[in-house]
């Protein structure tokens, strides 16, 4: 598969899985949580958060990140992406409306909550796993 063809399916697998996990590092040792993540045309990555988390003060001091996305448990041939970049806070209107959705009520007070915050990912490389005898296969960002 081609760069292109790679990356049109990572978009495909990160569509279909929105739900993944966000490791982060605090004195050197990895932090991982679930979260529900949104991505664009570019592949950049959005997930909504709080403010007063630990995964915001950790981003604050260490902006890598790493991301699992895809696999459902069928074992062989049930294609992951492996992500690695680097996250940034965001705060402005704008990108909090993008992503906000009613769901996310039970954690935020809403769209203006000066506590939400989206953390915006920009993936370095992506790797495709698992999937077939060809993988993994990665897209350099």
């Amino acid at each position: 598969m081609n760069q292109e063809e790679l990356k049109q399916h990572i978009s495909s697998i990160m569509k279909d899985n929105n739900v993944g996990t966000l490791a982060t590092v605090k004195n050197n040792k990895p932090h991982t949580r679930y979260m529900t993540f949104q991505h664009d045309e570019n592949l950049t990555l959005f997930t909504p958060t709080d403010r007063e988390t630990y995964k915001a003060e950790e981003i604050d001091e260490n902006p890598f990140v790493h991301i699992l996305l895809g696999y459902e448990g069928e074992g062989y041939g049930d294609g992951f992406l492996e992500i690695q970049g680097q996250a940034n806070i965001r705060d402005d209107q704008d990108i909090k409306d993008r992503v906000w959705n009613d769901h996310m009520k039970h954690w935020l007070g809403g769209k203006e909550d000066p506590d939400y915050i989206v953390l915006e990912i920009f993936p370095e490389t992506i790797r495709l796993m698992n999937e077939s005898d060809e993988t993994p296969q990665q897209l350099d960002m």
